[in-house]
């Protein structure tokens, strides 16, 4: 085994290490042992660009912009709670002395019907009905009372987005008027002329949409209030029947039609007149 041994060394080695005759060239280039590399455990170097997220990355003069937009929304946003508060709060001093300012805050897209400590809702059903003294072909004649606030419902129920005039105009008119008249419908102050006109262009202004076949020299409005019903497991008795408020007739002047109308009266009148 030793001569052997020998011969293969005095050969020139080529058989003492036959594994290593054997590896790719590839092998034999690439280091035996390379050691992995680490894990990288260091923070990352921030992007030199990317300053900050939300107003703190916007520059000097957005940020300034930014928070003077803030500040105005905090502010009306205070100024609106604080205005809601006090209207619907008991009377005070504050509300004394700004009661106007409070008012025309308020009003007429904040309006609330209750007061915060002694809440009171409304617990009554009222319409408006309408009708007319028309003058026509075959004489004069009366038409039959028109419900002027179940047309407004109508155009409500079902309505995703109903019209501020369906649900505003015609309570709000009547509530303006009965405020400013007495029980007799005798204007208590210098607003009852007013309420008086504006209830009666309402009127003409729906009676209008209709065809009476004459002239509408007349008009008289009446409201009907019937109280709610109570819930059925409540042992308050109360009557649901209306109640009516009969108005006197009025005579109906150019003042008091639209003003389509009345533009068709006086070119009406204006051709009589040419003839």
């Amino acid at each position: 085994m030793d001569s052997d041994h020998d011969r293969s060394s005095a050969g020139g080695g080529k058989d003492a290490w036959p594994q290593a005759s054997n590896r790719s060239a590839e092998a034999r280039d690439t280091p035996e042992a390379i050691p992995p590399t680490p894990p990288r455990t260091s923070t990352p170097v921030a992007d030199p660009l990317v300053t900050g997220r939300g107003i703190a990355g916007l520059s000097t003069p957005y940020q300034v912009v930014a928070a003077l937009a803030l500040s105005l929304i905090g502010l009306l946003a205070c100024t609106q709670v604080a205005m809601v508060f006090l209207h619907v709060a008991p009377s005070n001093t504050v509300t004394k002395e700004h009661g106007k300012t409070i008012d025309r805050w308020i009003y007429p897209e904040f309006e609330q019907n209750w007061k915060l400590f002694a809440p009171n809702p409304l617990q009554q059903n009222v319409a408006v009905h309408v009708r007319a003294d028309v003058l026509g072909a075959d004489g004069r004649r009366t038409t039959r009372w028109m419900n002027l606030t179940h047309e407004d419902a109508k155009g409500i129920r079902g309505n995703l987005f109903p019209s501020h005039v369906d649900q505003n105009e015609l309570r709000r008119g009547w509530d303006f008027y009965v405020n400013s008249h007495d029980s007799e419908n005798r204007p208590n102050g210098l607003r009852g002329d007013l309420s008086e006109r504006y209830v009666r262009r309402i009127a003409m202004l729906r009676l209008s949409e209709r065809d009476y076949g004459g002239t509408i020299e007349r008009i008289q409005l009446r409201s009907a209030t019937s109280s709610i019903a109570p819930p059925p497991w409540s042992t308050e008795k109360i009557s649901t029947r209306p109640v009516y408020r009969v108005l006197p007739w009025w005579t109906v002047t150019p003042d008091d039609l639209p003003e389509h109308a009345a533009g068709q009266r006086r070119d009406a009148a204006r051709a009589e007149a040419n003839q």
